[in-house]
């Protein structure tokens, strides 16, 4: 407790700030949207246990957390977090596809301007496969997104603009 103001956490559930409280350093009167949403989320009851049973060095780590996924939930009630990371594992996977095309065409461009040379080095037909193996880029070698949770057309982004690919 700040002086004489109460907690936010105090403020919203209406009782005493003690000099003690577990909320106070985490939940500052001048921010009471944060622990309003983090209370509608988990309940005070559920972060108040969860804050005592971390060490102190730990609880503003958390706090954060609680905060993120709060917001994540207030979003995405069905995904929460785990919404925004799928959605961020289909923009990765799409861009690594993107890149591997990108390469590959720069790869053909680059052949075509190549005049042919026999290699004397190359006259092993197994040192040609290990080129074509190493040198080359790996095109499709993109995670699967098989298993992403993605709807860009109703879910709204984590950045407060819409997902759109």
């Amino acid at each position: 407790m700040a002086g004489n103001s109460p907690c936010a956490s105090c403020k919203l559930l209406r009782r005493r700030c003690t000099k003690d409280c577990i909320f106070a350093p985490y939940f500052p009167s001048n921010d009471p949207q944060k622990f309003a949403l983090v209370h509608k989320v988990f309940g005070a009851s559920n972060v108040s246990k969860m804050l005592q049973e971390l060490p102190v060095q730990q609880r503003s780590d958390a706090v954060s957390s609680l905060v993120y996924e709060a917001h994540a939930r207030v979003r995405d009630p069905v995904y929460g977090c785990v919404g925004a990371i799928s959605y961020l594992q289909h923009q990765v996977s799409e861009l690594q596809m993107q890149l591997a095309v990108a390469q590959a065409e720069i790869f053909c461009i680059q052949m075509q301007q190549e005049p042919v040379m026999p290699n004397p080095e190359m006259e092993n037909p197994d040192q040609k496969s290990y080129l074509l193996q190493n040198e080359l880029p790996q095109y499709l070698n993109y995670a699967s997104s098989s298993n992403v949770i993605y709807d860009a057309v109703t879910r709204e982004s984590i950045f407060g603009h819409d997902m759109v690919s």
